[in-house]
């Protein structure tokens, strides 16, 4: 089946306004219910995924990591979480097991303390802010603090009257948890993470939030949300969610954490008491949520700075418990195989092979010219793609150089191949696009 997707690397400015915002996904919790890791890093490769958070420290996922130039969030498990907070030097003996022991060759970039600490394990909350710093303090030692921030996932339910927006608060209950964490996320340019989930709060809005409200679909005027305090208009969920976050650290004097939304999604198949968790909506709301990000529209409190996203999930989770929708949040299945293709079509520079399926291999911008002779002379040769046409006096052998004759090449093996994942990489000097390149 051909491969289709997605996602990106989207040169748009992060509230920081220094570095880049981005979509990436997350690849879940059983590493026994997907592909090798192996397998799971070709698959991001020839999808041009950048960004993965990951929910442990998996040793063999961050070996397969190794060399490829992606961004990782590691994890620390809830399982782990006292240990770490109750202790220094299990704090320091983690950070060196799963952060040292692979740095630099696994590109780490972020430390996700716990998830959904405060509402999935509260009886951790108290050592929270101590994990957080023990683990800030051991990167410290090593010098790795620059490059690698901590922080640590939160659900939005913590956040109490949401809408409007100007009028959310955390959680009063726990002021002395958000209060120290926040301002350690900030002495240390860190950012607040928010798994935002729109689907569970139309589920659970009893048809108070319309489903297009919930999707991005386009609303007329008159049926946008209104906050009576700002005045601002709201389209979507989600935007209201992530803005209800920032109005509700600006409620306890900080005004400076950028928010990173480590998880959002749709379910695509549910049971019968969840009719909306289908392909088509799951569809719709990843495809336009990349374009919500990709267009840099940000949010109505802070327009123009988009806010970096984390696909929940890359792969179904076939062997998890629960409703059918648990199951089912992922872009591929359990076999690499798209659940469905999103509709990305006029997505710019976002990699994604949308319902038209117009995508291409072509030869990478900048690559080595020695190792594109190489990756052309296999295509040519072992990969069996005619070649033919770029013999001098044939259609293709102008423009003659090896960056267009590579192209044609590895465009040519790509369709030969059905498009398959890990067909357009020839050991990194090609990459997958939606330009046309006979065109």
């Amino acid at each position: 089946m051909a491969i289709f997707l997605l996602l990106l690397l989207l040169l748009v400015s992060a509230v920081s306004g220094d570095e880049d915002a981005f979509i990436g996904v997350n690849i879940g919790t059983d590493l026994s219910d997907m592909p090798s890791p192996t397998q799971v890093v070709a698959l991001l490769k020839a999808q041009n995924i950048r960004n993965v958070r990951l929910y442990d420290a998996d040793r063999a996922m961050l070996l397969a990591l190794a060399n490829t130039g992606i961004q990782v969030t590691v994890s620390v498990p809830n399982d782990e979480l006292l240990g770490i907070g109750q202790s220094n030097a299990t704090a320091a003996n983690w950070v060196a097991r799963n952060i040292i022991a692979h740095v630099p060759a696994t590109n780490i970039t972020a430390i996700a303390v716990g998830s959904e600490v405060l509402t999935a394990l509260p009886n951790a909350a108290p050592v929270l802010v101590s994990a957080l710093k023990f683990i800030h303090s051991a990167l410290v030692a090593s010098n790795l603090d620059g490059q690698i921030k901590v922080s640590t996932p939160h659900s939005s339910s913590i956040i109490l009257d949401s809408f409007p927006p100007s009028q959310a608060f955390f959680n009063r209950s726990w002021d002395p948890v958000m209060v120290p964490l926040l301002k350690f996320l900030q002495s240390t340019e860190s950012y607040l993470m928010l798994n935002v989930y729109p689907y569970y709060d139309y589920m659970q809005s009893n048809g108070v939030i319309p489903l297009d409200y919930a999707l991005f679909r386009p609303l007329p005027p008159n049926k946008e949300a209104v906050d009576s305090n700002t005045l601002l208009h709201y389209t979507n969920v989600f935007d209201a969610v992530v803005d209800a976050a920032y109005f509700a650290m600006s409620y306890l004097n900080i005004t400076n954490i950028p928010i990173v939304v480590t998880e959002s999604g749709w379910p695509s198949k549910g049971d019968s008491s969840e009719p909306d968790a289908t392909v088509e909506n799951a569809n719709t709301y990843n495809s336009n949520l990349i374009k919500h990000v990709f267009n840099n529209t940000g949010t109505p409190k802070h327009p123009g700075i988009a806010v970096s996203t984390y696909i929940y999930e890359l792969y179904n989770e076939d062997l998890r418990s629960g409703s059918v929708s648990e199951r089912n949040w992922g872009l591929f299945d359990a076999n690499g195989i798209p659940v469905y293709i999103l509709h990305l079509t006029g997505a710019g520079t976002v990699l994604a092979n949308d319902t038209t399926n117009q995508t291409f291999c072509v030869a990478k911008q900048g690559a080595d010219p020695k190792m594109l002779q190489a990756a052309l002379d296999w295509a040519c040769g072992p990969g069996k793609v005619d070649c033919s046409p770029l013999l001098q006096g044939h259609p293709c052998y102008e423009p003659n150089n090896v960056v267009s004759h590579s192209t044609y090449a590895f465009n040519a093996y790509f369709q030969l191949m059905a498009k398959s994942p890990g067909t357009c990489d020839f050991k990194g000097v090609a990459t997958i696009t939606t330009t046309d390149p006979s065109m």
